[in-house]
C-alpha cells in the first residue's frame, strides 16, 4: 500500500468516525436498548485508564528500556483496546437519552473545560494516532518520533480526562 493511499486512508476513517459521533448527538437513531448498555459508561472509564497505564509503560519501555517489541505489542493493545472504547461509546451514545451533568458551583466550569478539551483533542489524535502507528510499523523511526511528539501527550490526556469525565459525570446518570 503506498503512502498516498494510506494518507488517503488515515484522513477517510477520522473523518467518518468524526460524522459518527456527530451524527450520535442528533439522536437519529432510537432504539430500545438493554439494561447492559447502561454499563458502558464504566466499562469506557476502564478502558480509558488501562490504556493510560499501556501508554506510560509503552512509553517506559521505549524511552528507557529500548524495547522496540515491547512498545509495538503494547502500542497495538492499547490501540485495540481504543478501538473497543469507540465501539462501546457508539453503542452507548445511540442508545442512551443524553445525560446532562449536574454540578452546581466552581466544579461545573472545571467540568466543562475538561469535558470540551477531551472531546476536541480526542478527535484531533486519531489522524496522529494512525500515522504514528503507520510510521512506527514501517520502522520509519525519524518520522515517527516527530509524530509522538504530539500524538502521544494528546491521546494519555484524552484516555485520562476521559476517566475523569466519567468520575464527574456517574453521580448524574439517569438510567
Amino acid at each position: 500500500m503506498s503512502d498516498k493511499t494510506v494518507f488517503r486512508l488515515v484522513w477517510a476513517v477520522s473523518i467518518f468516525v468524526f460524522a459518527v459521533v456527530v451524527l450520535l448527538q442528533s439522536k437519529i437513531v432510537s432504539w430500545d436498548f438493554p439494561i447492559w448498555v447502561t454499563s458502558l459508561p464504566l466499562v469506557n472509564a476502564f478502558i480509558n485508564g488501562t490504556c493510560s497505564i499501556l501508554l506510560m509503560t509503552s512509553f517506559y519501555f521505549i524511552k528507557y528500556k529500548h524495547d522496540v517489541k515491547v512498545h509495538k505489542m503494547l502500542n497495538i493493545v492499547t490501540f485495540l483496546l481504543s478501538s473497543l472504547f469507540l465501539v462501546c461509546y457508539i453503542i452507548f451514545h445511540s442508545a442512551v437519552p443524553q445525560q446532562v451533568y449536574g454540578g452546581v458551583g466552581f466544579v461545573r466550569p472545571v467540568y466543562f473545560f475538561i469535558l470540551i478539551t477531551h472531546i476536541v483533542l480526542a478527535a484531533l489524535v486519531l489522524p496522529l494516532i494512525l500515522f504514528s502507528f503507520y510510521s512506527g510499523l514501517k520502522m520509519n523511526v525519524a518520522k515517527h518520533r516527530k509524530l509522538v511528539r504530539w500524538s502521544y501527550p494528546i491521546w494519555l490526556y484524552v484516555t485520562v480526562t476521559g476517566v475523569i469525565v466519567y468520575l464527574m459525570m456517574a453521580p448524574y446518570y439517569n438510567f
